[in-house]
């Protein structure tokens, strides 16, 4: 009688290992070869490892995987892994299907394929719903800024930091902005006190109000998930428009029922969050006018930054001194140190 095979994880497979795991597939991209053959690029993972799986129009699978593969479904695979120098961790899949209750005996739990935030959504909302409250002192932006939080509320608590690259999961877009508003907090009152000279001075209320809203587009960017794992997709207006200007919009449509409301103060915190990318190859239609904007831009990309760095490095199980190329990072990041 054959010997049932050993369930492993994905994250603890070696190069050329063939083995049984449980994983999600992240992601399934169709496309085409330069001679116009099809394929699919197929991202399977864990918590702690993304692999890829190209299956070429002319593999016994590529039916099934156009008819059947899922993303944001849970699999069952007999697959060989290995390590491509140029595209990282990679999968050569032998038998795929869906899991089934029956797995849970064999170690399948949803949990342990699946990022998440480290921290509650609950009480991360709660705390920047009280930032925007305890720092914003002028009382008509504080009402803007308040009202865009607690209509979209259960959404936020969702909704990812960005769909693939950075917080990358339920929960990551209340982790990112209410850690890039802590900096911001923290660098407005330092430039603040040094240009003294400036008159006016650095706008305290405008830069937390940025940066509390400077993605508050996803809400309208992306569709909202149906199943646990499951890679939002853009809305129409989503891929039409992207998160910047629909975020402009819906501050627009809210400002219109807030009396008060400095004109001159709301366009700025529109300018502040058209451009606080900067550069057009990253996606901002303007360039940045004003020097809060500098502020916000800054600590958005090294927060987005440091968190890739750090999921890559936590992630990583492989041998040797760098980690496996992330797909992301597009490189290698040393982790043999001792400083």
């Amino acid at each position: 009688m054959a010997q049932a095979r050993v369930i492993r994880k994905l994250c603890e497979l070696g190069p050329q290992q063939i083995a049984d795991f449980f994983a999600l597939l992240h992601e399934r991209t169709h496309a085409k070869t330069r001679e116009g053959k099809p394929y699919f690029a197929c991202k399977f993972r864990d918590a702690k490892r993304t692999a890829t799986c190209m299956v070429w129009g002319d593999s016994d699978l590529f039916a099934e995987c156009e008819r059947d593969w899922l993303p944001g479904a849970f699999y069952k695979l007999r697959a060989t892994y290995d390590e491509h120098r140029q595209y990282g961790p990679t999968l050569f899949v032998h038998k795929l299907r869906p899991v089934v209750e029956q797995d849970r005996a064999e170690g399948f739990v949803e949990a342990d394929l699946l990022d998440r935030s480290r921290f509650d959504s609950e009480v991360m909302f709660a705390e920047l719903v009280k930032l925007a409250t305890d720092e914003i002192a002028d009382e008509p932006l504080r009402q803007l800024v308040t009202t865009l939080l607690e209509v979209h509320a259960e959404r936020l608590k969702l909704l990812p930091g960005s769909p693939k690259h950075y917080y990358a999961f339920p929960g990551g877009w209340l982790e990112h902005v209410l850690s890039v508003t802590r900096t911001c907090l923290l660098l407005v009152d330092r430039y603040r006190e040094i240009h003294k000279e400036l008159s006016p001075p650095l706008n305290r209320d405008l830069v937390i109000a940025g940066s509390i809203l400077h993605e508050i587009g996803r809400v309208a960017e992306l569709q909202p998930t149906t199943q646990m794992g499951e890679t939002p997709e853009k809305t129409v207006p989503g891929q039409l428009f992207g998160h910047i200007v629909l975020g402009r919009d819906m501050i627009r449509e809210v400002a219109r029922g807030i009396e008060k409301l400095d004109a001159q103060l709301l366009m700025l915190l529109e300018h502040i969050v058209q451009t606080y990318l900067a550069l057009p190859e990253w996606g901002s239609p303007r360039l940045p006018a004003i020097p809060e904007v500098l502020i916000l831009h800054h600590a958005d990309d090294l927060d987005a930054k440091l968190e890739m760095y750090a999921r890559c490095l936590r992630r990583d199980m492989g041998a040797g001194p760098f980690t496996d190329r992330d797909p992301v990072l597009g490189r290698q990041l040393l982790r043999d140190r001792k400083a």
